[in-house]
C-alpha cells in the first residue's frame, strides 16, 4: 500500500443512526459485491464468498445484490439499535436471528429469509450458524462505511476498506444510511436455499502441462478433504498426492478467482476472494464462477470432488446463475403473520441463482 493511503478510523460514539455491537463472533466483516479492477497494482477483490447469499440479504430489504453487508463466518454478533427503525434480513447458513428487548429478553424469532423491523432499543442476536460457514446480514439502504477504490469491502490481511479494516469489535457503532426504516410490509424469498455442493466444475489449467497425466487424473477422480487451514484467501485441501511433471515452480502470474494451486506438497489450494493476485505455484485447474459461492459456504472437514467441463459449459453455468439470481426480486412474498419457521425450512427448494456481482471473476 502506498505510505498516502488513509484508513477510516473505526467509530465508537457520536450520534447519528447506527447499529452498536454488543457482543461479536469470531469474523464478522463488512463485505460487498467486490473491489473490481485494482488487481494489476496487488490489491485482490475481496468481497462476499458466498454471493448468491449476499444478493439473498439485499433482495429482502430492497438494497441492489451487491451492496455491502456484515458477512458473518460460524458465529454471528448482538448489534442494539441506535436508529429510529431499521429493516434487516439474513441469508445464508442456518442460524437463530432472535430480536431482544433492551434487557436482553427474546421477544419474538425473525423466521429463515424474513426481513423484519426493529425499533430503537431493540438488540438483533443472531447464533451459531450450520449448513453453511457464512452468513449475511443486510439492512434496508445498506451501511454507511467509507468507499475505498469503489467498494466497501474488508480485506483483513491489508487492513483496508470496510470498517477500518478489520473485523468488527464490542463497542463499534455501525452508521447506517437511513435513519428509520421504510413504511412496508415485511418480505419472505420463497424457493431459496443454499446447498453444499459434492462437486466443483473446473476448467484445467492454465497450467495443467505441468502435471503427470496420472496427476491429472488424481485430481478429477479422487475425493479432498477441507481443512481447518482455510480462510477467506484459500481453501487448502487434504487427499491423494497430485504429481508434477517437472517441479512445482513457475514463473509468478496472474491469479483468477477459484483458480487451484499445486504447491510443492501435491496438495491442492483453491484460491477465494482474499487470494493474491499473482502466484509462482502451478495451477491445474479454475473452479468455474457459478460454483465459487459453494465453495465458499464450505466448513472444514467438508469433502468435494472435481469435475471436469469446457468453456462452453462454464459460461452457461454462469448465465444461468446470473438469470436465476436476477429473478430472485419475483420469488420475495409477503411474509404476513407468524411464520411457522420449521415448516418453511423444510419447504425450501434448491436454486443455483448469483447476480452477475463476478467483477474480475473467470468463467
Amino acid at each position: 500500500m502506498s505510505a498516502g493511503v488513509a484508513i477510516p478510523a473505526p467509530s465508537h460514539g457520536g450520534g447519528g443512526a447506527a447499529l452498536r455491537v454488543v457482543a461479536t463472533g469470531p469474523a464478522v466483516t463488512l463485505q460487498d459485491a467486490g473491489r473490481v479492477g485494482h488487481q494489476r497494482f496487488g490489491i485482490p477483490v475481496s468481497g462476499a464468498m458466498d454471493r448468491v447469499a449476499l444478493a439473498a440479504a439485499n433482495v429482502l430489504v430492497g438494497n441492489p445484490p451487491g451492496t455491502a453487508a456484515l458477512e458473518i463466518a460460524y458465529l454471528g454478533p448482538t448489534l442494539a439499535v441506535e436508529a429510529e427503525s431499521v429493516r434487516i434480513a439474513f441469508a445464508g447458513g442456518h442460524a437463530s436471528v432472535d430480536v431482544l428487548d433492551e434487557t436482553g429478553m427474546s421477544v419474538r424469532t425473525v423466521p429463515p429469509l424474513t426481513s423484519a423491523r426493529l425499533v430503537r432499543g431493540e438488540r438483533l442476536r443472531i447464533g451459531g450458524l450450520s449448513g453453511s460457514v457464512v452468513g449475511y446480514l443486510a439492512v434496508a439502504g445498506g451501511f454507511d462505511a467509507p468507499v475505498f477504490l469503489g467498494s466497501r469491502a474488508t480485506l483483513l490481511r491489508a487492513a483496508l476498506g470496510g470498517f477500518a479494516g478489520r473485523a468488527l469489535a464490542v463497542g463499534d457503532r455501525l452508521p447506517l444510511v437511513a435513519d428509520a426504516a421504510p413504511t412496508r410490509d415485511e418480505m419472505h424469498l420463497s424457493d431459496t436455499t443454499f446447498p453444499l455442493p459434492d462437486r466443483v466444475r473446473v476448467v484445467l489449467g492454465p497450467q495443467d502441462d505441468h502435471f503427470t497425466e496420472e496427476g491429472i487424473a488424481t485430481f478429477l477422480t479422487r475425493t479432498y478433504k477441507v481443512t481447518a487451514a482455510t480462510d477467506r484467501m484459500g481453501m487448502r485441501l487434504d487427499g491423494p498426492t497430485i504429481a508434477h511433471r517437472d517441479g512445482f515452480n513457475i514463473v509468478s502470474d496472474g491469479i483468477a478467482p477459484g483458480a487451484i494451486q499445486v504447491p510443492g506438497n501435491g496438495q491442492p489450494i483453491v484460491l477465494l476472494a482474499d487470494r493474491q493476485t499473482t502466484g509462482g505455484y502451478p495451477k491445474i485447474a479454475t473452479a468455474i464462477s457459478a460454483d465459487l459461492p459453494g465453495l465458499g459456504r464450505l466448513t472444514p472437514g467438508a469433502t468435494i470432488r472435481f469435475e471436469r467441463v469446457d468453456l462452453d459449459a462454464a459460461v452457461a453455468a454462469r448465465r444461468a446463475l446470473v438469470a436465476e439470481i436476477a429473478a430472485m426480486r419475483g420469488r420475495l412474498v409477503p411474509a404476513g403473520g407468524e411464520v411457522d419457521v420449521e415448516a418453511r425450512l423444510l419447504a425450501e427448494n434448491l436454486v443455483g441463482g448469483m447476480v452477475d456481482m463476478f467483477g474480475e471473476h473467470a468463467p
